[in-house]
């Protein structure tokens, strides 16, 4: 288990600046800096760089901070989740409220049609599987 939480994880990582900024900006830090535990599918710089141009400055932006609170919850599951446990379930409840339907295709784990690039990275409250896309609730 390590003795960082979630956020400084990220933080310290360098691939994800923009999904802790977006943390950020929702209002989200306490929550993932909190007593957990949490599963978090964390887009990489390089997935929120492939959303279409504009889409992040917008959610960015205060007005929308309900919508940024909805998609970024969707890629936190209560509890700890390791890959092991993933790779038996075709489904997972959102803190957001919704599923994520989990999948394999060609040996890789599929969230909601991201790819799974990375899993198990442990921290103090939880664990980070880094995911290559953005996901979205319905």
């Amino acid at each position: 288990m390590g003795e960082k939480d979630i956020v400084d994880v990220a933080v310290d990582n360098g691939s994800f600046t923009t999904l802790v900024a977006a943390i950020q900006a929702a209002g989200l830090v306490d929550t993932l800096k909190g007593e957990g535990p949490f599963t978090v599918f964390a887009p990489t710089d390089d997935a929120f760089a492939k959303l279409p141009e504009g889409t992040l400055e917008s959610l960015l932006k205060p007005e929308n901070k309900d919508q940024l609170v909805a998609i970024l919850t969707y890629h936190v599951v209560s509890g700890k989740v390791m890959a092991a446990d993933v790779m038996g379930l075709d489904k997972a409840t959102t803190v957001q409220g919704q599923d994520v339907m989990i999948s394999q295709q060609d040996g890789k784990v599929m969230v909601d049609g991201a790819a799974v690039v990375a899993t198990d990275v442990m921290a103090s409250n939880g664990v980070i599987h880094v995911i290559d896309a953005v996901i979205l609730p319905k």
